[in-house]
C-alpha cells in the first residue's frame, strides 16, 4: 500500500522485551533501532502506529542477582528499568510505552490466558525429575547447572546445551553436574509441574503458519519442528521464584516465558489507559495490524507458544512476526576479549548514536541473516556517505545562499527542476522499501540521488556562476536545497535528530511525507550549522580499548593464585638479606589486572583440603566461585557478607575440587594473613584503581 493511501492504518508494533538483568549493548540495538525505523516511517506517512515494549522482569536470574546485591527484586528491576529507558532514549528509540512485565495488567492477562487453557483441557499435571540444590534450597534452572556435556564430554557446559558441540540435552543427562552458585552437587528430586499441551494445537498452528504470517525461512524451520512433533510446554516453576503465582497453587509460579510475551498486551493496555484508548479497540480490532520484531534466538516462543496462547484465549494473533539475525563484528561474534562487545553507554562516550542508526539501516533487509558490522565499512559509510555525500550537499550551498541571496530559496533552473522531480518520483519506491523492511535499499536509493545532486553542483559550479550570472546561480542553489529537503524526509525514520537539526536550518516545521512534492520557493532559511562530523579512527580505538577485557595476567600472579587455590605452601617470593626480591613491572602490566570489590555470598569447607575455603562471591551481580587458602585465618561464618578485593579477570582454573574463577587478595607476614577490604562503604563490582 502506498504512503498516499486515503485510509489511515491502525498498527501495533512490538520489539522483544530486554531482560532486566544486564546492560543494553550494540547487539540489542539492532532490533530496537530496526523496529524504531519501521515505526517512524509509518508515523511519517500518517498512520496510527504505536510502538510497544517493556522490560522482561521475572525468573530465577533476577531473584539471584537481587539477593547477591542485597536488595529486593523490585528494587533491582526498577533500577535496570531506568537504565534501559535512558539507553534507548539516547539512541532515539522512541517507544510509545516502555513498561514492565511486573505489573497488574500483565498478571491479569497471564491468569486469564492460563485459566482459558485449563478450561479447554490443555493443562496437564506431570511429575518430573529436577536437579535440586540442598545448599541453596531450590530447584535449579538449566542455566544454573553446569557440568560435562553428555555428548562430547566438554567440561563446564550449561545444563541444557553445549557450547563446544552445540548439542542440546536434558539437564538430568549432564555428567557430574554442579550448582553454578555454590558449586555443590545437586540431587534429583521430583516435583509436579503444569504443562500446556502444545501438541493438541498443532493443526491450528499449521493453518496460521500457512497464512503467510512468517518469512519463508522461518516457515521452513518450523516445518522441521512439526516433523519431529511438538513437545508439550512446561509452564510452571517451583518456589522460590520471582514472578506470578499460578492461580490455585501454593508454590508454583508461571515460567517467565509464559508472561513475557503477554507483556506486549500489558504494555499496550497501560499505554491506552493513559491515552484515552482501550486495549480492545486496539488489539482486538480485526482491521488492526500487529507486528512483532524478534531475534531468531527466540523464534520457538514467538511462532509456536505465543500464537497458541492467543488462539486458546480468544485474542487476535499477530499479523506478522519479523525475525532478524544476530550482530557480528568483523564477521565474528561480539567478543569481550577483542573489545567488540560494546555496551550502549560505552559507545555513547565516543560516537554519535546516529552513526550506528545510519549504519544499521544501510545493512538491514527483510531476511534473517546475521548483520555484520565491519569497522572499516562503518567508517566508510558514515564518513563518505552520510558526511561526505548527504551532509556535503547542504554545506556546499546553504552558506552561499545566505551570503549572496539573503538566505531565500527561489525558483529552480530547468535541469535542477528535473533533478528535483526525479527525487519526488522516488517516493513510492522508497516507501515500499521501508514498508518491506528493506532499509538498506531505501538508503541506497537516497545515496544514488544524492550522488546525482553532487554531480549537478560540480557541473554547475555555483561558486563560479555567482560572478557570471547571479540569477542562474540562485536557481542552482534553490534546486539543490529542495532536493536536500526531500532527502531529509526520506531519511527521517533513520536519523531523527539529524533531520530535526536540518529542519531548523531549512526553517521549516517538522517535515512529513506529504511535503515531498511541495518545493520551497520564496522561503528564507536560517544560518547553516554543521550537521555531522567525520568519525576519527582514534574514537573507534578508544571505544574498543575501553570495552576490552584483557585475558592476560601476570605470570607471577597466576602462579600465586594457583598455589593458593591448591593449598600449596610454597612461597611466591624469596628473601635475600631480609629484602623481598621482586621483579619490576611496567604500568602497562599492572593495568592488565582487573581488581574489583566483591561481596562474599557463601563460604564452605572443601572436602580433602585442609587449607581451602570455597567462596561464592558477587561481583556486580555476577557470581563467581573461588578457592582460597585462608581457612586457618578466617571462620567461614564470619566471611559471609564481607567485602573483599578479587582479581576479576584471572583465567578460570579447573581443580580436582571444582573450577576456581578468580583470586581474593590478602596481605601476609609470617603466619599472619589479612584479606584486603575497602575502608569506605562501596557496592560490589566497583573497580579498584
Amino acid at each position: 500500500m502506498q504512503p498516499n493511501q486515503a485510509k489511515k492504518r491502525k498498527i501495533i508494533v512490538t520489539a522483544g522485551l530486554p531482560y532486566a538483568n544486564g546492560n543494553i549493548h550494540i547487539g540489542h540495538l539492532v532490533e530496537y533501532i530496526q523496529t524504531d525505523i519501521f515505526v517512524r516511517y509509518h508515523k511519517l506517512v500518517g498512520n496510527d502506529c504505536v510502538y510497544i515494549c517493556g522490560d522482561d522482569t521475572h525468573g530465577t536470574p533476577i531473584m539471584i542477582s537481587a539477593r547477591n546485591a542485597g536488595i529486593t527484586p523490585e528494587a533491582l528491576i526498577n533500577k535496570v528499568h531506568q537504565e534501559h529507558s535512558k539507553d534507548f532514549a539516547d539512541f532515539y528509540v522512541n517507544f510509545d510505552n516502555f513498561h514492565t512485565t511486573h505489573c497488574e495488567e500483565n498478571r491479569e492477562f497471564s491468569e486469564f490466558i492460563y485459566l482459558k487453557m485449563k478450561e479447554k483441557g490443555l493443562i496437564s499435571e506431570t511429575q518430573i525429575e529436577q536437579l535440586y540444590c540442598e545448599h541453596d534450597k531450590m530447584f535449579l534452572p538449566d542455566r544454573f547447572i553446569k557440568g560435562s556435556c553428555p555428548k562430547c564430554k566438554a567440561a563446564d557446559q550449561y545444563g541444557d546445551s553445549c557450547d563446544a558441540c552445540s548439542s542440546t540435552y536434558a539437564v538430568t543427562d549432564v555428567i557430574e553436574p554442579y550448582c553454578s552458585m555454590c558449586r555443590n552437587k545437586p540431587v534429583i528430586k521430583k516435583s509436579t509441574h503444569y504443562f500446556f499441551q502444545l501438541s493438541k494445537m498443532a493443526g491450528e498452528l499449521q493453518k496460521w503458519i500457512s497464512e503467510g504470517h512468517l518469512q519463508p525461512e522461518v516457515t521452513n524451520k518450523l516445518g522441521e519442528w512439526f516433523k519431529d512433533g511438538l513437545r508439550d510446554w512446561d509452564i510452571s516453576r517451583d518456589a522460590p521464584y520471582f514472578g506470578f503465582k499460578i492461580p490455585g497453587s501454593d508454590d508454583k509460579y508461571f515460567y517467565v516465558w509464559l508472561d513475557a510475551p503477554v507483556g506486549y498486551m500489558a504494555s499496550l493496555k497501560n499505554w491506552g489507559a493513559r491515552n484515552g484508548r482501550t486495549f480492545e479497540e486496539m488489539w482486538q480490532d480485526p482491521n488492526a495490524e500487529i507486528y512483532h520484531f524478534i531475534g531468531k534466538d527466540i523464534l520457538y516462543f514467538h511462532t509456536l507458544f505465543w500464537p497458541a496462547m492467543l488462539m486458546t484465549s480468544g485474542f487476535k494473533t499477530p499479523d506478522k512476526v519479523f525475525v532478524h539475525g544476530m550482530l557480528k563484528v568483523d564477521n565474528e561474534k561480539m567478543s569481550k576479549s577483542k573489545g567488540t562487545f560494546i555496551n550502549a553507554k560505552t559507545y555513547l562516550k565516543y560516537l554519535n548514536p546516529e552513526y550506528l542508526r545510519y549504519y544499521y539501516a544501510s545493512k538491514l533487509g527483510s531476511g534473517i541473516e546475521d548483520i555484520n558490522l565491519s569497522v572499516k565499512d562503518f567508517l566508510y559509510k558514515v564518513n563518505s556517505e552520510l558526511v561526505g555525500n548527504i551532509t556535503n550537499i547542504a554545506s556546499r550551498v546553504a552558506g552561499m545562499l545566505n551570503k549572496s541571496f539573503d538566505g531565500v530559496i527561489g525558483e529552480m533552473d530547468e535541469e535542477g527542476r528535473a533533478l528535483y522531480e526525479k527525487c519526488v518520483a522516488a517516493a513510492p519506491q522508497i516507501g515500499d522499501f521501508y514498508e518491506g523492511r528493506e532499509f538498506s535499499l531505501a538508503v541506497q536509493t537516497v545515496i544514488r540521488l544524492a550522488d546525482d545532486v553532487n554531480k549537478y553542483v560540480d557541473n554547475k559550479k555555483p561558486w563560479a556562476l555567482l560572478k557570471e550570472n547571479a540569477g542562474e546561480c540562485h536557481k542552482v542553489l534553490s534546486a539543490v536545497l529542495n532536493c536536500f529537503k526531500n532527502f531529509m524526509i526520506y531519511l527521517k525514520p533513520v536519523l531523527p535528530k539529524y533531520v530535526t537539526d536540518a529542519e531548523a536550518i531549512l526553517n521549516v516545521k517538522p517535515l512529513g511525507w506529504r511535503d515531498i512534492a511541495a518545493p520551497l520557493s520564496g522561503h528564507k532559511i536560517n544560518e547553516f550549522k554543521p550537521l555531522m562530523v567525520r568519525i576519527e579512527q582514534e574514537k573507534i580505538d578508544g571505544m574498543i580499548s575501553e570495552s576490552k577485557e584483557s585475558q592476560k595476567t601476570f605470570k607471577a600472579e597466576v602462579k600465586a593464585a594457583e598455589k593458593s587455590a591448591a593449598g600449596k605452601s610454597d612461597k611466591a617470593e624469596s628473601k635475600t638479606e631480609g629484602v623481598l626480591n621482586i621483579a619490576e613491572i611496567a604500568i602497562e602490566d599492572f593495568q592488565k589486572v582487573d581488581l574489583r570489590v566483591a561481596a562474599v555470598v557463601a563460604a564452605n569447607d572443601v572436602e580433602g583440603a585442609d587449607k581451602l575455603l570455597q567462596l561464592t562471591v558477587s561481583v556486580g551481580g555476577t557470581t563467581k566461585n573461588i578457592f582460597a587458602g585462608i581457612k586457618s585465618h578466617y571462620k567461614k561464618e564470619d566471611l559471609v557478607g564481607k567485602l573483599v578485593v578479587v582479581v576479576n579477570n584471572l583465567k578460570p582454573r579447573k581443580m580436582k575440587f571444582g573450577m576456581s574463577e578468580g583470586m581474593v587478595i590478602a596481605a601476609s607476614k609470617g603466619d599472619k594473613m589479612s584479606l584486603l577490604t575497602p575502608m569506605a562503604p562501596i557496592e560490589d563490582g566497583a573497580k579498584i584503581s
